[in-house]
């Protein structure tokens, strides 16, 4: 097993956050995370976000700024994982996407759901987020 470093995109609108909708048949859990993906060798994390986000929405990113880290241990779909997860800040230059209720995406031929959920939600325990320690961020901001 190795270490998966990757670059997430906290990207706020109104109260809410943009972020990918998931389900772990598993543990039958639906979760959410924010949009981004794997950083590559001798890539820079924030090149890797706006890079992910060309390949899975085909739109560019603007604002981009680092947060934080997250060290994310975690089971999905039965396999073990672990994440260092760079955090960055970042604002759509495709205004049209904080007006709309949800985006399809694209991740390697595979079509995925993105949309706007409110921070509440994470921080009331309502909905799941992950890498781990992210709605206790968001709920201390």
């Amino acid at each position: 097993m190795n270490i998966r470093p990757l670059s997430i995109a906290l990207i706020q609108n109104k109260g809410k956050i943009f972020v990918m909708e998931c389900f772990d048949t598993i543990k039958n859990e639906e979760f959410y995370r924010p949009l981004g993906g794997g950083i590559e060798f001798g890539e820079l994390g924030h090149i890797a976000l706006k890079r992910e986000f060309q390949e899975e929405m085909n739109t560019d990113l603007e604002n981009i700024e680092y947060i934080t880290t997250f060290e994310n241990i975690f089971t999905c779909e039965a396999a073990a994982g672990h994440e260092i997860v760079l955090l960055f800040s970042a604002d759509f230059t495709d205004k049209t996407i904080y007006s709309m209720d949800e985006v399809m995406c694209n991740e390697g031929g595979i079509p995925f759901k993105s949309k706007w959920i409110d921070v509440k939600d994470f921080i009331n325990n309502e909905r799941i987020l992950y890498p781990d320690g992210l709605s206790e961020y968001l709920e201390k901001r």
